[in-house]
């Protein structure tokens, strides 16, 4: 910009010099080249002058239009800084809890693999399995009437005839005295479900398997369902619902030969789902016998309110009866005194 006006002074000065060229001698040229130069040099230094004013002003608004711009990038940049710091803290906090919440589940992994395999080294033995079962089926009983019941259940109950049951339940009438026995066939359960057996290894062991369930349904029949003690069925309880689960599904002959020996197959779901629907009705028949002691209750004490009213109409009349008794007393007293009035007047006026 500066370079273009000094090219347009130097233009003029170049016309001006012309013009005076043709209008005057050469001494009035210099006379008025030398004004001329010291005017231009004049205004030179003049625009010099005002354009440095001008640039330093514009250099120092446009450097606080910087400063301005800059600062207002570096808060910015401060503020996303800070918040994407934040982020990273939560989510490296997020992250810690979650590997601590691993680590515990590790941990549980860990203790319930150990039990897994305690429980299998427990479960290869028959009798601790019976044990197991017992265990189970008392759990349950527990966990639906209570501890210590013994008017509703009563484990390993003895009955005349020397055996002994695992649970008696005594239901109410028609049901009566309920024998519930935990049975748990494992072994050829195991290998009838073995995929990694032949299939006629696995064929055998669904034989021997059902036979052991059916001789399971009769012991317990037999043992279990006493005419004139017991009721006219029983409960067989399996403490796996694995095996439940197979014998509904895959073995209705097994179910038809229990029901026909009155011998119910349940789990632990069914189990606790028979027991709970015993109990609601128990509860009803106690309330039915509480119902009935407070209708009784109640028509003796309609009795006792009715000779309590009879009592107070005797009273009311006897009541009334004084009533009448105090109204005429009261009149004949009135009337004696007014006559004891009229003779103390009689007297009185005698004497006067």
């Amino acid at each position: 910009m500066e370079y273009i006006i000094i090219i347009l002074l130097i233009l003029i000065l170049m016309l001006v010099l012309v013009s005076l060229f043709k209008k005057g001698n050469e001494s009035d040229i210099t006379e008025r080249l030398g004004k001329l130069e010291v005017g231009v040099i004049k205004e030179l230094g003049e625009f010099k002058s005002d354009l440095s004013r001008d640039m330093h002003t514009d250099f120092t608004f446009l450097n606080e239009k910087m400063e301005e711009k800059l600062q207002k990038i570096n808060d910015r940049v401060n503020a996303r800084l800070d918040e994407n710091f934040e982020k990273t803290n939560k989510t490296f906090t997020s992250v810690l809890e979650r590997l601590t919440k691993i680590d515990e589940a590790q941990k549980k992994i860990d203790s319930l693999s150990n039990d897994i395999v305690s429980l299998q080294s427990v479960l290869t033995d028959k009798k601790t399995r019976g044990i197991f079962g017992e265990v189970n089926l008392q759990n349950l009983m527990v966990s639906v009437f209570g501890e210590k019941n013994d008017h509703i259940y009563r484990m390993q109950y003895p009955f005349k005839n020397g055996t002994v049951v695992d649970c008696a339940l005594f239901a109410p009438e028609p049901l009566g005295l309920i024998g519930i026995d935990s049975k748990f066939p494992l072994e050829h359960y195991r290998l009838m479900v073995d995929k990694n057996q032949n299939e006629n290894t696995r064929k055998e062991a669904e034989k021997s398997f059902k036979l052991d369930m059916k001789r399971h349904i009769d012991a317990i029949a037999d043992k279990y369902i006493i005419p004139g003690v017991t009721s006219d069925q029983a409960i067989l309880f399996l403490p796996a619902e694995a095996i439940f689960a197979e014998v509904s599904a895959y073995h209705t002959d097994v179910i038809d030969y229990a029901y026909k020996r009155r011998v119910w197959i349940t789990s632990p779901t069914t189990l606790i789902s028979t027991l709970t629907t015993i109990q609601v009705i128990i509860k009803n028949l106690e309330r039915d016998k509480y119902a009935s002691i407070i209708h009784k209750e109640l028509s003796l004490l309609a009795e006792e309110f009715r000779r309590y009213k009879d009592r107070w109409d005797k009273l009311s009349r006897s009541i009334d009866a004084v009533s009448r008794d105090v109204k005429d007393i009261h009149t004949t007293t009135t009337k004696i005194t007014k006559r004891f009035e009229e003779v103390n007047n009689v007297e009185m006026e005698q004497i006067e």
